[in-house]
């Protein structure tokens, strides 16, 4: 008995089976969500250990495109959520991930959670649609697959905060998942898999969107995704069609750029593109 998993899919690989048609069908790229992925008892514990990513030693993203915060590597991991992520990051899992996706390279996770890891965001935070970075920044491998568990009680519809996947000419959502506790979403990284949340969460102040984001990656990728983009690229954030506050948020973003000294705009961990 796999004390992470919930009762209906301990088998993974009869599961991936079971749903990696219609993870190759969904639009606008191939996708996924689920509730009740995994063993609630459990995943109670994880969310009992979840610091408060505003305080100490953490990564915060704070400007006109992107409010969140973010965790170091497994720093604050907890003996519940450690355990959980290297299950995560394990053989069974991969091969889930695999069969699922149907992807036919080789599948890795990430020992070092690059961009990974815990993620919150607070009242008012936001990240506006984009796609994401596309080579590991430490051995260079291509980034395949995006997994992301949602650890929100009691999150309700009008808190907004929806995980949203859009299309490639910006003009809609064509997907959103609620981010409720044991919900998980899941889906294939391109230069072109557009999604966010664009829109700030309006939870409780003393409430957060809390996360474990998770990235698999392979050595190569199908020539057809490498087309576009054939070196590597930070993320890609891209203005939602006839969207005034996504034009006003493009415009005071490169603004704050242009006044931030430049050795600091080299070094900056995002590029945004008009497209």
């Amino acid at each position: 008995m796999n004390p992470y998993l919930n009762s209906h899919n301990q088998d993974l690989m009869a599961y991936a089976k079971q749903y990696k048609a219609k993870y190759r069908n969904a639009n606008p790229f191939p996708s996924i969500s689920f509730e009740n992925f995994f063993n609630p008892k459990f995943l109670s514990e994880v969310l009992a250990e979840f610091p408060d990513l505003s305080k100490g030693n953490n990564i915060v993203y704070n400007d006109p495109l992107q409010k969140k915060f973010a965790g170091n590597g497994e720093e604050l991991f907890g003996p519940k959520t450690k355990a959980l992520m290297h299950f995560l990051n394990s053989e069974p899992f991969l091969n889930f991930v695999k069969e699922i996706t149907e992807i036919d390279e080789t599948l890795f996770g990430d020992p070092y959670f690059s961009g990974a890891g815990l993620h919150e965001m607070k009242r008012e935070g936001l990240l506006k649609v984009h796609a994401d970075f596309n080579k590991h920044p430490i051995n260079g491998l291509d980034r395949r697959v995006n997994f992301i568990v949602y650890l929100n009680k009691d999150w309700k519809e009008e808190y907004g905060g929806h995980f949203e996947l859009w299309n490639k000419e910006l003009t809609g959502c064509v997907e959103k998942v609620l981010p409720s506790f044991n919900t998980i979403a899941m889906f294939s990284t391109t230069s072109i898999s557009y999604h966010g949340l664009p829109n700030p969460i309006t939870c409780p102040e003393d409430d957060s969107r809390k996360s474990l984001a998770l990235y698999y990656y392979s050595y190569g990728r199908p020539e057809a995704e490498s087309i576009a983009f054939r070196d590597g690229h930070n993320s890609i954030f891209v203005k939602r069609k006839d969207s005034a506050e996504d034009s006003n948020a493009f415009k005071a973003f490169e603004e704050g750029s242009r006044k931030k000294p430049i050795l600091e705009r080299i070094y900056k961990k995002i590029v945004a593109r008009l497209l």
